[in-house]
């Protein structure tokens, strides 16, 4: 992952496209970041929890930026969140979620929404930047009812 983004990076530079290279540069410095509160580089399997954060912080200042009618500022956010989404794996439709939240429930035993918790954290550990887990959230009060 790291690789991928030095190298897309390096051809951003070159093909000058500022857009890009910034976003590239914020998701460089977010990773830094984390690794230096985590004392060592963190693995990649934590990275696409780290992109997933970012997005969503991209979309919580899109949304504010278009209430205010910044719509340049918003297309910003929008084009950062399209390179973001450019280093996660690919996301899960709502019916393949919602095939991975039964087999989690099944596999965990879980029969009431007191379970929430236990089911939402063995998703997170198999499906960590391939499921929205706002949306995993609801399905899995749906299922547990």
């Amino acid at each position: 992952m790291r690789d991928r983004l030095a190298a897309e990076t390096k051809a951003a530079l070159k093909a000058r496209d500022k857009p890009r290279l910034s976003a590239l540069r914020l998701i460089s410095a977010a990773l830094q970041q984390s690794d230096i509160a985590a004392k060592a580089p963190i693995p990649d399997r934590d990275i696409p929890a780290l992109l997933q954060k970012m997005i969503k912080q991209r979309r919580e200042s899109q949304a504010i930026y278009e209430k205010a009618g910044r719509a340049e500022q918003a297309a910003q956010e929008a084009g950062e969140i399209a390179v973001i989404e450019e280093f996660l794996p690919r996301q899960m439709s709502e019916a393949q979620a919602r095939e991975a939240i039964a087999a989690a429930i099944k596999e965990l035993g879980a029969a009431s929404p007191k379970e929430m918790g236990k089911v939402m954290a063995a998703l997170k550990e198999r499906y960590a930047g391939r499921m929205d887990f706002a949306k995993a959230s609801g399905l899995v009060k749906e299922l547990l009812k």
